[in-house]
């Protein structure tokens, strides 16, 4: 029993370790960062399976996700938001084509490409289906 415990407590200690050094974003993710969210302190870094580094944090109590690629360019921010939160063209797209899905998730997402867009996830048949729309309800994906 208690070679169990151990071996379960050091499992959980390799891991997170790992998971430590995985999280150390390099100097230059971390320039951009602090020039993109000043006084911003405290991230939250995860890096995701592309390589690129995730910065959590929040603002006013709102939470965002930053992510960076590894020489320190900015990708994008996004945060969740509430359906009523959309932008009401949007909400008439989704009422004329998607009416019979379930939206699982919403986000309001800057891109450093595609600029401002409203990511809506649906569920259709039991698989998730992700709808990016502008402002004005144009479907861009």
């Amino acid at each position: 029993m208690k070679n169990t415990i151990l071996i379960v407590l050091l499992t959980i200690f390799s891991f997170n370790c790992q998971n430590s050094l995985n999280a150390q974003a390099p100097d230059a993710v971390k320039k951009t960062f602090q020039s993109k969210y000043p006084g911003e302190n405290d991230p939250d870094w995860e890096k995701d399976s592309n390589g690129n580094y995730e910065s959590h944090f929040k603002i006013d109590g709102i939470k965002y996700r930053a992510d960076f690629a590894p020489n320190g360019g900015w990708i994008e921010t996004e945060t969740s938001i509430d359906e009523d939160d959309l932008p009401q063209a949007i909400k008439e797209v989704i009422a004329s084509k998607f009416s019979d899905e379930d939206i699982t998730e919403v986000e309001k997402v800057e891109h450093h490409s595609k600029g401002l867009f409203y990511d809506v996830e649906f569920k259709r048949k039991g698989k998730n289906m992700d709808v990016e729309f502008r402002a004005n309800g144009t479907i861009i994906q």
